[in-house]
């Protein structure tokens, strides 16, 4: 297992599956050890994933400071990652709640980023989160399923900030495009990979400043794909199209039926979907997208 040290001394360790170009994959949680991403869905056939354990999860160390854990604080983590694995520019890929980390990184860093990923990812570093509302809206759209009525509740109190462990796990359904095996298998390892400590800190106070963000990634230069599921209530697709109007060039994709983890939901569109991005921003005369992408593929299913 490769390792490598971060800034403040933190040994912090990676995994690599997979053979191709390297892409840089920070995980969510937040703080929950890399290991749940996988290989992304087959997507290690056509990528090498680099799977960044980030400090105090997986096998990575845990930081003198508690502090190091805020979001703002791991950016110099990533950029010691990029310059230990020698790449001058860096494809990354952020899931979830990395998406803020992912967005700070590029602020600080737009010469070194090749590509951006933002996988069903939040985006408070832009000053853009979504809401309760939000979260029910995706939820009105399961009604259909099988496991409704004994998960609605439950679903209502995780959002509300009263549930149990026993409701928590009752509301996990809503999270998943197909609530099968795969994804109850998926949902039953998270507890144990999650540092709650590092996840209490990494959004604290002080960790964002979305102007300031705003205004660096303003210039950005590298192709950025927002990839949103149907489903998902974080953030739902017309909250991920929000956030690309943010950053030039960006391009908004909504998979059918996904949840908040699109590669189990559906890995050959995920994978096919990303792996053509990827593709195609390696083309030297590839044009990046437009407002008007964003716009069109939120149309329909965004609102829904």
């Amino acid at each position: 297992m490769p390792t490598f040290s971060a800034p403040d001394g933190t040994d912090l360790a990676f995994h690599v599956v997979g053979t191709g170009k390297p892409l840089l994959c920070l995980p969510g949680g937040p703080m929950r050890a890399s290991s749940y991403l996988g290989d992304l869905g087959g997507l290690s056939r056509q990528r090498q994933l680099i799977l960044l354990d980030l400090r105090g999860t997986g096998d990575s160390g845990v930081p003198t400071d508690p502090a190091g854990y805020r979001c703002d604080r791991q950016v110099t983590d990533v950029e010691a990652l990029r310059r230990h694995l020698g790449l001058d520019r860096v494809d990354v890929l952020a899931h979830s709640a990395a998406g803020d980390l992912a967005l700070l990184h590029a602020a600080r860093h737009p010469a070194h980023i090749r590509t951006l990923t933002l996988v069903t990812a939040r985006a408070r570093a832009l000053g853009i989160d979504f809401t309760h509302e939000h979260r029910m809206e995706a939820a009105a759209l399961r009604t259909s399923e099988p496991w409704f009525d004994s998960a609605h509740e439950a679903y209502k109190a995780i959002w509300a900030g009263t549930a149990t462990d026993a409701e928590w796990d009752a509301g996990t359904p809503f999270f998943y495009g197909r609530w099968d095996a795969t994804a109850q298998e998926h949902a039953a390892a998270e507890v144990a990979q999650t540092n709650d400590e590092a996840a209490e800190v990494y959004a604290a106070s002080g960790a964002f400043d979305p102007s300031a963000t705003r205004a660096a990634l303003a210039a950005l230069s590298a192709p950025v794909l927002l990839l949103a599921g149907e489903l998902d209530g974080g953030p739902r697709p017309h909250v991920a199209a929000a956030a690309a109007r943010l950053l030039p060039g960006a391009e908004l994709s909504v998979q059918p039926g996904g949840g908040h983890y699109p590669w189990l939901d559906d890995p050959v569109h995920f994978t096919r979907t990303v792996g053509a991005f990827l593709d195609r921003a390696a083309q030297p005369t590839a044009a990046v997208g437009t407002s008007g992408d964003v716009n069109d593929a939120a149309e329909g299913l965004a609102e829904g």
